[in-house]
């Protein structure tokens, strides 16, 4: 199952190993998508606003834990690549000790500050107690989210993307059958929708870590491999903090702009909650593609294939690309009908609000193809500093323009749609440019 991306043709290693990804992350937006689609039906659009921002919540809190994973994998890419098993498994220790100890100290964090988030995010009254019921049981499930990005990370980067999509699959599939039955048949409201979720995320995060117990012995620790070398445990630290730096940044700013849609009101929020899930199947493919691409040249850069990484960088700009011009026309043609999966055709305003958002956005996936590709490049590079960087202007400017925008009562909600894209565009326009002055420097190897 694990595949050497330093050799054979370059497009083809990196969609055999992108499609299990792209299918497992399309399966788990099928059932965020599946979720709000309950919750929006069956409970009404107070619950959807309540279980919206809840989402946008988890999410950040999701990316610091993917962050710090995702830098790990960088690590464990070019070990791999290098051929070097005792520096991979120093590297299995330090990282998870550390990503261990970070996630103990974020469920106690969360817990602390629930009461606070009301007025972090601007939650009106009416949808506050839903909220919270959610938020209280959906926090549990932190630890298993922990677990499997951790144990994904570790097998994606030595080539197997197989593992966790199976994984990933029976968690979402359960995921979907329990929010089913706790909903509408049990009638727990949001709290079943979100004890369905924790319930799911423990079965793929156990089941996933006793998979690489068990069935990979070259992952396996020894009694020998216990211990943590100093030198090894800065590296990882650089590598996975800069990129949870990178991921909770731009989630951050994802966030702060959840405040703002939420100063408009339930109808609004509604339509973003629902809009949103959307957005993120329509351009998720092209975000894995990312992933796959910077294990790609992380491989590569350890196995010094100069030529093979710009051939890989070529490929696959032109099939993000083309990818991005396909989806962004379908989200545009079928606005109207995606959004009446979630909502009701009497819900008029929140219907239209969210074809709004859509078309807006939509139009524009070719920039967020780009920006996954830049900081895939650029943490596989060894520059995780730069995708920070990319993410600072990205979502500063989305952040300083959405509220800035929609002040203004000409423009409304509309500017907070229109930051967006502009901060997508900016971004590249900046990582482009840094590539097209440093490249040399970039595959430069010392020694």
């Amino acid at each position: 199952m694990n595949i050497d991306m330093t050799q054979g043709p370059t497009m083809k290693s990196m969609l055999r190993f992108a499609l299990p990804m792209i299918a497992g992350n399309l399966l788990q937006q099928c059932y965020n998508i599946a979720d709000t689609l309950i919750v929006g039906r069956v409970l009404g659009p107070n619950a959807l606003a309540a279980v919206g921002s809840s989402f946008t919540l988890m999410t950040f809190l999701t990316s610091i834990l993917l962050g710090l994973c995702m830098g790990s994998g960088t690590f464990f890419s070019m070990r791999y690549g290098e051929g070097n098993e005792k520096g991979l498994k120093e590297g299995i220790c330090a990282s998870f000790a550390l990503i261990f100890s970070l996630t103990i100290l974020l469920n106690l964090l969360v817990f602390l500050f629930l009461g606070k988030i009301q007025v972090f995010l601007r939650v009106p009254d009416e949808v506050w107690p839903e909220m919270r019921r959610y938020l209280i049981v959906i926090f549990c499930g932190i630890f298993a989210t922990f677990l499997y990005n951790y144990f994904a990370s570790l097998l994606r980067a030595i080539g197997n993307s197989v593992v966790p999509l199976l994984f990933l699959a029976v968690s979402a599939l359960l995921n979907i059958a329990l929010d089913l039955w706790f909903v509408i048949g049990l009638k727990l409201g949001v709290a079943g929708a979100a004890e369905a979720t924790v319930a799911a995320q423990y079965i793929s995060g156990i089941g996933i870590a006793l998979y690489c117990l068990i069935s990979v012995p070259s992952l396996r620790l020894q009694k020998s491999d216990l211990h943590i070398q100093s030198g090894c445990m800065r590296e990882i630290s650089g590598f996975s903090v800069l990129t949870c730096i990178q991921q909770s940044v731009m989630n951050l700013g994802i966030l702060l702009v959840q405040g703002v849609v939420n100063s408009f009101g339930p109808a609004v929020m509604a339509a973003f909650a629902a809009a949103v899930k959307i957005d993120a199947f329509a351009y998720m493919p092209v975000q894995d593609f990312g992933n796959a691409f910077s294990t790609f040249i992380a491989q590569n850069y350890g196995a010094r294939k100069e030529e093979r990484i710009r051939e890989g960088l070529r490929d696959a700009v032109l099939a993000s690309l083309l990818f991005c011009l396909a989806v962004s026309a379908i989200v545009w043609i079928f606005a109207h009908p995606l959004m009446l999966l979630f909502v009701d055709a009497s819900e008029t305003a929140i219907v239209a609000e969210g074809m709004r958002y859509l078309r807006i956005e939509g139009a524009f996936y070719c920039g967020i193809g780009c920006l996954f590709l830049l900081y895939g490049l650029y943490r596989a590079l060894g520059r995780p500093g730069m995708s920070i960087v990319l993410t600072v202007f990205s979502l500063g400017t989305r952040v300083v323009l959405a509220y800035a925008l929609s002040a203004i009562p000409a423009i409304g909600v509309v500017g907070i749609w229109w930051a967006v894209p502009i901060g997508w565009l900016l971004a590249d326009a900046i990582g482009l440019a840094y590539y097209a002055r440093k490249q040399r420097l970039l595959l430069h190897w010392d020694g």
